[in-house]
């Protein structure tokens, strides 16, 4: 292949790449800018938090239970090629809530709340909802966006919060009836080994995984192409930049709550 065609592939790229990235940033900014701005519209609002609050909770106590108790299995079988079993509560409960809650939570979100929101945004566009709103003189940024992005906002450190706590329960269970551990032993090691910070990063993940979800799932639904196709392409589109831009986030959050 010719060096300079490969070169001006990747600039195109690259220049592509930034583009979307402008575009997304300025689609956050009118966002944000929305939520603080009359009027607004409680019972969107109130859809919402039902939508994205109360109906995901089947999913993520059901992952996070799973998650803690396979997470106990784990660290007992490793530490006893150290015999170190005993380290199983605390190590069970840095993991949730540091980490594994509020990364599965968020990513449960993606597949669950972002794709639903590109879909029913995206076929609002297809079938001409979208204009006639603009044509009622109702702005489709606050109509439609600014509800979602603040209700996940408010509703997925809620969310990541029960996570924590049923995925410390679910290892709990299975360390008990299953490991041999004592019951008050190994509650008294939890709160005694997690801290404030931690709890405190468990919930600012939650918050930044939720706007992230909620934003992405607005902005692939508006960006949409025609047909079903578009529909399609939207929610794929959707999930997958919401799960990476997650796990980015993931990374530098937790480099500024623990210093890498």
């Amino acid at each position: 292949m010719n060096p300079l065609s490969l070169l001006e592939r990747l600039g195109r790229a690259v220049l592509t790449l930034l583009a979307v990235t402008g575009r997304m940033a300025l689609f956050a900014a009118q966002a944000f800018m929305h939520i603080f701005r009359p009027p607004y519209y409680p019972r969107e609002f109130a859809n919402a938090l039902m939508n994205i609050g109360w109906l995901s909770l089947p999913v993520v106590g059901l992952t996070a239970i799973f998650t803690g108790g396979a997470l106990a299995l784990q660290i007992y079988s490793g530490g006893a090629r150290f015999n170190a079993e005993a380290v199983v509560p605390q190590i069970v409960a840095i993991g949730m809530v540091r980490e594994l809650g509020p990364v599965l939570v968020g990513l449960m979100i993606a597949a669950r709340v972002t794709s639903s929101i590109a879909a029913e945004i995206a076929t609002m566009k297809v079938t001409e909802q979208i204009d006639a709103l603009v044509t009622l003189s109702t702005h489709p940024m606050k109509y439609l966006v600014a509800p979602r992005v603040l209700a996940a906002f408010i509703t997925l450190p809620m969310l990541v919060a029960v996570g924590d706590i049923i995925g410390i329960g679910g290892g709990y269970v299975v360390a008990v009836q299953n490991l041999g551990f004592n019951a008050a032993a190994y509650l008294q090691n939890t709160v005694d080994f997690l801290e404030s910070r931690d709890i405190v990063s468990s919930l600012v993940k939650g918050a930044v995984f939720g706007v992230i979800a909620a934003l992405m799932g607005c902005y692939y639904g508006m960006q949409s192409g025609r047909g079903a196709q578009g529909v399609g392409s939207a929610t794929k589109d959707s999930v997958e930049v919401a799960a990476i831009l997650i796990l980015a986030a993931n990374f530098v959050l937790t480099g500024v709550f623990f210093s890498i």
